[in-house]
C-alpha cells in the first residue's frame, strides 16, 4: 500500500504548485486593485471600507483551503461555507471599486477546484458577469469586446480546466487498477510459491522419512519374527533399524531448512551413493556402485547431486518394496555436458505404460520426474514383466564459457 500512497505523489505536488501560484496571484490582484485604487480615489468617504474590505478578504482567503492539503483547518474543510462569505465580500468590493474585478481570476479555479460541477459553473457564471459589468463600467461605454471577452476567457479556462480533471480522475483510476494488478499479482506469487513449498516438503518426506519409516517397519517386523528363535540377528535388526532412524532425523533436519542429503555433507555424490548402497543392501537385496572404470568424477553442482540421489533412494525404495530383486546397481557416468544415473535391478519387472497409480504410496516415478524437470532433466523408465527394470535419469550439465 506504500507503492500506492507514492503513486499520487507527484500528482499531489503539481495540485500544490499551481494552488500555490493561484493563491499569490490572488493576493498580488488584490494588492494591486487596492493601490490603482488609493493612487486615484484618495482621501474619499469610501476608502476606509475599501480597505477594511480588502483586510476581510485577505483573512478569508488565508483560512480557506490549500491545494493538496486535506488537512486544512476550520472553513477549509467546507468550501462551499468558505466560498460563500469570499463572494460576498468581493462583490461588495467590484461594486465600491470595479478594480477589483479581476481577483475573480484566481476565485474561478477555487471554485472549480472544491466545488461539484454544477456548483461551481454556477459560481463562474457570477462571477463572470460581475467581471463584465466592472469592466463596463470602468470603461464608462459599452464595448462589445469588453462584454464578450471575459465570458469566453472564463468559458475557455473552465474547459481546460473540467478537461484536466477528467484526465487526472483517468490517470488515478489507471494506477490504482495498476496497483490492485500489482498486488493481486503478488498474493497469486506468495500463493504459487505456498503451493511450490509443499510440494517439495511433500516430495522430500516421501524420498526420506517414508522410506526410512518403512525401512523401519520391515526391520522391526523381521525381528520381531525371529525375536525367540534368533536373539542375535532380532538384535541386528532392531539395530539396523535404529541406524535408520538416526539417518532419518538428520534428513528431517536438513530438508526443512531445503538443505543438501545427509550422506552429501560427508562427501560427494559417489560416496553418498556407495553409503546408500550399503545402508539398502541385506540378506534379500545386494546393491553395487559402478561409475567410469572408478576414475574420480568431477564434481557436480550441489542440486544435481542432490536430485540424484534422492531418485537413488526413491528407486532403490520401489525396488525393495515391490520388485522382489535379489540384486540391484547404481551406475553413475559423467559427460561432457550431461550426469546420468542408471539404477537397475533384476526384479519381476512391469509394463510402464500400464503402471496403475496405487491409492496411498506417495509420488514415485511422478516425484522424479518432477525432480528431473526442475534441472532440465529426463527420466526414462525400461522394463519388461519377468525381465527386470532400468531406470535412467540424465540430467543437463552447464558448460564452462
Amino acid at each position: 500500500m506504500g507503492n500506492g500512497n507514492r503513486s499520487h505523489e507527484p500528482d499531489t505536488v503539481d495540485t500544490r504548485w499551481l494552488g500555490a501560484v493561484m493563491h499569490a496571484a490572488f493576493f498580488l490582484l488584490l494588492g494591486g486593485a487596492l493601490a490603482r485604487f488609493l493612487l486615484r480615489h484618495p482621501g474619499e468617504p469610501r476608502t476606509p471600507w475599501i480597505i477594511a474590505l480588502c483586510v476581510v478578504l485577505a483573512l478569508l482567503h488565508l483560512m480557506g483551503p490549500k491545494a493538496g492539503d486535506d488537512s486544512s483547518p476550520r472553513l477549509a474543510r467546507r468550501p462551499a461555507v468558505w466560498l460563500a462569505p469570499v463572494t460576498v465580500v468581493w462583490m461588495v468590493l467590484v461594486v465600491l471599486a470595479p478594480s477589483f474585478a479581476w481577483c475573480a481570476v484566481p476565485l474561478f479555479y477555487t471554485g472549480l477546484r472544491t466545488l461539484p460541477p454544477r456548483a461551481a459553473l454556477a459560481l463562474v457564471t457570477v462571477l463572470t458577469v460581475f467581471v463584465v459589468a466592472a469592466q463596463v463600467q470602468l470603461a464608462g461605454r459599452f464595448d462589445p469586446n469588453l462584454v464578450l471577452a471575459p465570458p469566453a476567457v472564463a468559458a475557455l479556462a473552465t474547459a481546460v480546466f473540467l478537461q484536466g480533471e477528467r484526465h487526472t480522475a483517468r490517470q488515478r483510476a489507471l494506477i490504482d487498477d495498476l496497483i490492485r494488478t500489482r498486488q493481486q499479482l503478488a498474493a497469486s506469487e506468495r500463493r504459487a510459491g505456498t503451493l511450490a513449498e509443499r510440494h517439495r516438503l511433500s516430495i522430500e518426506i516421501h524420498d526420506t522419512l517414508a522410506q526410512g519409516l518403512s525401512s523401519q517397519q520391515m526391520l522391526l517386523q523381521a525381528a520381531d519374527r525371529v525375536w525367540d528363535t534368533e536373539p542375535a540377528k532380532a538384535r541386528t535388526h532392531v539395530r539396523t533399524a535404529a541406524s535408520v532412524a538416526a539417518h532419518n532425523l538428520a534428513e528431517a533436519r536438513r530438508f526443512v531448512h531445503d538443505l543438501a542429503p545427509a550422506d552429501l555433507t560427508d562427501g560427494g555424490l559417489e560416496r553418498a551413493l556407495r553409503t546408500l548402497a550399503a545402508r539398502e543392501s541385506g540378506a534379500h537385496l545386494t546393491v553395487r556402485v559402478h561409475t567410469d572404470d572408478g576414475s574420480r568424477l568431477p564434481h557436480l553442482p550441489d542440486r544435481v547431486q542432490s536430485a540424484l540421489l534422492r531418485i537413488a533412494q526413491g528407486a532403490l525404495a520401489n525396488v525393495r518394496e515391490h520388485a522382489g530383486a535379489h540384486s540391484a546397481a547404481l551406475t553413475l557416468t559423467v559427460l561432457d555436458d550431461t550426469a546420468v544415473l542408471d539404477i537397475s535391478d533384476d526384479g519381476h519387472g512391469f509394463d510402464p505404460d500400464t503402471l496403475p497409480r496405487t491409492p496411498g504410496r506417495g509420488h514415485g516415478l511422478p516425484a522424479m520426474r518432477a525432480r528431473l524437470r526442475a534441472l532440465g532433466g529426463t527420466l526414462t523408465v525400461e522394463s519388461t514383466p519377468g525381465e527386470g527394470t532400468v531406470l535412467s535419469a540424465a540430467v543437463p550439465l552447464e558448460t564452462p564459457r
